[in-house]
């Protein structure tokens, strides 16, 4: 019988981790976790948020990786830190202290001459990546604002020079593109001057206990983009932000298994919106135990450029919606499931498998369920939904919101569930309240035409008034 050979170095080193944890559970866990650090002081870094310290900076990052034990956190000690883009490497760890901040730089020239490249930090292609500390990276968004009026910022967009045109030529926060095993825990990422955290073509995301503060009046202000990402969880969050606080996309490929639990939102726009850049599958997502504060719309799909989404559930959310200014999307809406081609020239994709349990929402609109000819809702449920309808803002109501595309604002009456182009809905548990003193500007509960609304069931439905 041939006996097999032990290679001896892995003789030695069952033998030290035997002895490890012979001599107790803390020893153990320290060679389970071998790390290393370096400080961005060591390499010259002032701190003094006036002097640039990018080159010192990138030197720690790329000293770091090149150290080949991983996890390697680079810290940051108490201080400002004005940097212009910063490139992540693998098994790196930002690890900022809860008295530092990375400042983005306000310039053109501190950021890649590619606009796609143009972050404040960003890991591309690299693995086991990862920010924490407590500290912050703020993206200094103000310094782009040319005038602020009562709607909105008007930004400086580098436009100006030539550079790039339109509105949206500012940098991102934070990207990860074409990553693995990320994972960002215990920071905050403040005032981004575009969108602020964006997951790109990225695998296996940890976003937990990140605190997003961007600029309530500015457009283009998102909090999470996760797009053409796969295998990501967010937890623990609290997003307060001017436009889309989640927002997955698909751009080019199919997007499986979203989780978001036990955050907190508001926004100016929509506090989770699947798409509009809805090209590819989204499929297998859950939101569980939710609380969205005084936002422009709640729940969303803005599926407009033929893509699916499948097998989507909503639970243990509570939201309380109302009316800003009629230039942002969103009526108020709760609840916003619509598919529609986004121009002519637009496939039509398609909402299916879509749960909504244990819902309660306080709103100045009812829910929106509509779909298309050939985009059809199929099989939606809501089980155990408290709706309470009043208005307590001065703007105007009375609209229906299909933007971006489609028919674009629309008058209508005001109801409690307004359904079209749908296939199979099944409503059980609802309770809908309507405010007395205001119930005048409400036509009805339920409004659907029959000829596009089929295969429905209402059990244990309850609409009434109730003064308050």
């Amino acid at each position: 019988m041939r006996i097999p050979v032990i290679n001896p170095i892995f003789l030695l080193t069952l033998t030290t981790i035997l002895r490890c944890y012979s001599a107790g559970p803390s020893l153990f866990s320290i060679v389970q976790q071998r790390t290393h650090s370096v400080s961005v002081t060591d390499f010259g870094a002032a701190g003094d948020g006036i002097h640039y310290d990018t080159t010192q900076i990138q030197s720690a990052i790329d000293a770091c990786s090149a150290t080949g034990i991983r996890p390697c956190h680079v810290k940051f000690p108490p201080g400002k830190y004005l940097t212009a883009t910063l490139y992540l490497k693998s098994g790196v760890i930002l690890d900022i202290h809860k008295n530092a901040t990375i400042l983005g730089g306000p310039n053109i020239g501190d950021y890649p001459e590619k606009q796609e490249k143009w972050y404040v930090v960003l890991a591309e292609g690299e693995t086991d990546v990862g920010i924490t500390g407590g500290g912050e990276i703020n993206g200094q968004g103000w310094e782009f604002v040319k005038r602020f009026d009562e709607r909105k910022n008007v930004m400086v967009s580098w436009n100006e020079t030539g550079a790039c045109s339109g509105d949206e030529c500012r940098p991102r926060l934070v990207g990860f593109v074409d990553c693995r095993n990320v994972r960002i825990w215990d920071v905050n990422l403040i005032e981004p001057a575009y969108w602020c955290l964006h997951l790109v073509r990225s695998e296996n995301i940890s976003v937990e206990d990140v605190s997003i503060r961007g600029n309530f009046t500015s457009p283009n202000n998102d909090g999470i983009d996760i797009e053409d990402s796969n295998n990501t969880v967010i937890t623990g969050c609290h997003i307060d932000t001017g436009d889309d606080a989640i927002c997955p996309k698909t751009y080019t490929g199919p997007m499986y298994n979203l989780t978001v639990t036990n955050s907190w939102i508001r926004t100016k726009s929509s506090a989770i919106k699947l798409g509009s850049a809805s090209w590819y599958l989204f499929k297998n997502f859950l939101f569980d135990n939710i609380t969205v504060y005084e936002s422009h719309r709640g729940l969303a799909f803005q599926i407009r450029d033929g893509g699916n989404a499948s097998d989507i559930t909503f639970s243990n959310i509570n939201i309380t919606t109302r009316y800003y200014d009629p230039s942002w999307w969103g009526r108020a809406e709760p609840i916003y499931v619509t598919t529609c081609p986004r121009h002519r020239n637009s496939k039509q994709g398609s909402i299916s498998n879509v749960q909504f349990i244990n819902i309660t929402a306080s709103s100045e609109n009812g829910i929106f369920l509509s779909g298309s000819e050939h985009g059809i809702l199929r099989n939606l449920k809501f089980v155990n939904v408290n709706l309470t309808y009043r208005r307590w803002t001065n703007y105007a109501g009375g609209l229906l919101d299909y933007r971006p595309g489609c028919q674009g604002l629309v008058n209508h009456s005001t109801a409690g569930f307004v359904m079209e182009h749908i296939d199979g809905l099944n409503v059980e548990n609802v309770n809908m309240r309507w405010s007395e003193e205001t119930s005048g500007g409400w036509d009805n509960p339920l409004e659907f035409r029959p000829s596009t609304v089929n295969n429905i069931s209402f059990l244990n439905f309850h609409s009434d008034l109730y003064s308050g």
